[in-house]
């Protein structure tokens, strides 16, 4: 019997997760909030995009783990994601993503997986003046490629590498903090993968920037905004960027839920793609 590496990868995550229950140490003695949310890719950030915080709010000598599902519904899509990630010795951070785009408009479904680790380099978020910079890797594939290799993509794999580093600055607006985030990410996506790696417009990789805003209206309650370049590889359908107005709150360490408005643009040839975003993250 063959057992796929996206299952393994779910169950070996999911007996940490049940590990953390049990064992104290799993607890995790950093504030919360301070390892962000699930990026819809499955790394720690925002829901758009990775920042370079570590997923849960284990320190030094502790673990973290965390559950996610996160549905966003659009014009013409729905995408749906369930994602695990797990934080050791607030260093290293290995994360697995499962997405499923269905194409309401146009029929039928996308499905990919995304593998992620992501190396703290240096830094801290509160603290140091450079804030905390974090070294990532997502490797993604796609269970289908047919379509997007019919329309034009090179690869129905690949893998994004990125250098993200978030900052929190105390006072820094009508007595709030405010935490700021820049990511810099080498990819050949289309549409974050969904669409295959690389295109007959450009095959190359893509230097793209993404960046957030968040302010904190109290401790556990963020509003801001984010921004994620994107590549425009394909030449039957333009890709536009996507933005996000979103709002996080922390109930404490171990359950958070986010709420954003997306604009994500044209998706394959379908354009004003917009819509709501609901994720629940559940850590330990």
């Amino acid at each position: 019997m063959t057992i796929r590496l996206s299952s393994l990868i779910m169950l070996t995550l999911a007996l940490g997760l049940l590990l953390a229950v049990v064992n104290p140490t799993f607890a995790g003695s950093r504030l919360p909030a301070t390892g962000g949310v699930s990026a819809v890719e499955g790394a720690a950030g925002g829901g758009l995009s990775p920042w370079g915080v570590l997923t849960g709010t284990a320190s030094e000598g502790e673990w973290a783990v965390t559950a996610t599902r996160t549905a966003a519904r659009l014009d013409d899509y729905r995408l749906d994601v369930s994602g695990i990630a797990s934080n050791w010795n607030d260093r290293l951070e290995v994360s697995f993503a499962r997405q499923r785009l269905g194409l309401d408009t146009l029929g039928g479904k996308l499905e990919q997986d995304i593998l992620g680790a992501k190396l703290k380099l240096l830094g801290d978020l509160l603290y140091h003046p450079w804030g905390i910079w974090s070294l990532g890797i997502q490797h993604k594939a796609l269970d289908d490629g047919r379509l997007p290799l019919a329309v034009g993509a090179r690869s129905t794999s690949g893998n994004d590498v990125y250098l993200a580093g978030s900052k929190l600055f105390f006072d820094a607006l009508a007595g709030r903090n405010l935490l700021a985030n820049l990511t810099l990410r080498s990819t050949k996506a289309n549409q974050g993968g969904l669409l295959g790696f690389g295109g007959d417009r450009r095959a190359s990789r893509s230097l793209v920037v993404e960046s957030s805003l968040g302010l904190f209206l109290s401790p556990r309650w963020i509003v801001g905004v984010e921004y994620r370049q994107k590549p425009d590889n394909l030449g039957f359908a333009a890709e536009d960027d996507w933005q996000s107005l979103y709002s996080a709150y922390f109930f404490n360490k171990h359950v958070s839920l986010t709420g954003a408005w997306l604009d994500l643009g044209s998706i394959a040839g379908l354009d004003d793609q917009g819509g709501g975003y609901l994720s629940l993250q559940i850590a330990f």
